[in-house]
């Protein structure tokens, strides 16, 4: 928000004058009305918004990690619980925050809620920091007069949401660096190895089988060429990220996830998981179900289940069950979550029955990613060996030709 010099005078001819940040002058003005005074000029203060908007660039290249913002949501909640007012914890948790872009942006949103402006609000100008659910479940408090409980329940959910990613992500290292060893050798072999043995075959002048020469090519190019290879894995990374930001890329890649083997379990599990928690947080703090249906689906990543969740939300505002809306999606969503829904909206406990496929889930993601390593393992082996037994093929096969024609 930019700010203003301005002039005031209150009904006793008082005149005050400073700098202030607002939104625009008519929100200036608002703000001195109700303390008694009228604004009587206000131009905007160049030197401070400059400086507001190279802050706000250098920010930009800044981030807020999860476990941050979820010490600041826990840490809120028990200031509120304690009857410290939200400016003041606003301020002390200002203090406690290590990362300058989140500073600055508590540092906003106290100045917004000492202007009057609602803590929903606030946290809607900071999108890049705090998500749609946050913002939506912080505006069910407000409106309820629950924020602390609701706050325990984001408490609960981002830190579930953190434990889950942290394990997809530990079961994925193993793969990932096994992959990476084996290419970086092959390429090792490729350079260092290749072109000797490719002089030794030169010297015989034997002549080399079709898999040997297409060996010795990629070999010789590689040895020649080492310098490109960190450009092309480069220019590879980049253009792969651009591919899959498209619209058609991010589609191939998230159908492709859902049908490879292993990995389509636990991202069906995965997105189970993160709707059912979501919904069943969003209901708990009694946001709409249309409304929680809809921003369930600004939390998920994969393309699919993004349009599933819209398409129920679509159906449930016409008056459809959810569990009814749900079933046209049993291809990715397993048929006990809309069973499980189903029962709890016969017997009026969806919210708890929610949290309890939650649980389960997010265990059976756990179980899926502690096994991973032993699943995908095999799979690894035969790539290497079948990388192995090309590459010795072709380097032993000449030999047994010379040795043959001897």
């Amino acid at each position: 928000m930019p700010n203003y010099s301005y002039v005031v005078k209150n009904i006793k001819g008082k005149v005050k004058s400073g700098i202030l940040e607002a939104e625009d002058k008519s929100s200036l003005a608002e703000v001195f009305r109700k303390d008694g005074y009228v604004l009587i000029s206000a131009d905007l203060d160049e030197k401070i918004s400059i400086k507001n908007k190279l802050d706000n660039l250098f920010s930009f290249f800044g981030r807020v990690s999860v476990v941050e913002k979820l010490m600041f949501t826990r840490n809120l909640r028990i200031m509120i619980a304690s009857g410290i007012s939200l400016p003041r914890s606003l301020k002390i948790l200002k203090g406690q925050a290590k990362s300058k872009k989140f500073k600055n942006v508590l540092s906003e949103m106290e100045k917004e809620i000492m202007q009057g402006s609602d803590f929903s609000k606030a946290l809607s100008k900071h999108p890049d920091v705090f998500s749609e659910l946050f913002q939506n479940m912080v505006k069910a408090g407000e409106e309820g007069g629950t924020l602390e409980e609701v706050l325990d329940v984001l408490t609960n959910q981002m830190e579930r949401s953190y434990h889950l990613r942290s394990k997809i992500k530990g079961a994925m290292m193993y793969p990932a660096v096994i992959i990476v060893a084996m290419i970086l050798i092959g390429i090792v072999m490729l350079i260092i190895v290749v072109p000797k043995l490719a002089e030794t075959f030169d010297t015989l002048n034997i002549e080399l089988p079709l898999t040997t020469k297409v060996v010795i090519a990629i070999g010789s190019s590689l040895a020649n060429f080492w310098y490109l290879i960190p450009v092309v894995v480069l220019f590879i990374i980049i253009l792969l990220r651009a591919i899959w930001k498209t619209k058609k890329g991010k589609l191939l890649k998230d159908f492709l996830f859902l049908k490879i083997p292993i990995i389509s379990s636990l991202v069906k599990k995965t997105n189970s998981a993160y709707t059912i928690r979501t919904l069943s947080s969003l209901i708990v703090s009694g946001v709409p179900i249309v409304s929680a249906l809809k921003t369930v689906s600004g939390t998920l990543s994969n393309v699919y289940y993004k349009q599933a969740i819209l398409g129920v939300a679509d159906e449930v505002k016409k008056g459809t069950k959810l569990s009814e809306a749900l079933q046209k999606y049993n291809r990715i969503y397993p048929n006990l979550v809309i069973q499980m829904i189903s029962v709890g909206e016969e017997t009026g406990e969806t919210s708890d029955i929610l949290q309890k496929l939650a649980e389960f889930f997010e265990e059976e993601v756990e179980r899926i990613s502690e096994n991973l390593s032993s699943l995908v393992e095999p799979v690894l082996m035969l790539v290497v060996g079948a990388a192995v037994g090309f590459f010795a093929i072709s380097i032993i096969q000449p030999m047994y030709s010379m040795i043959g024609s001897m």
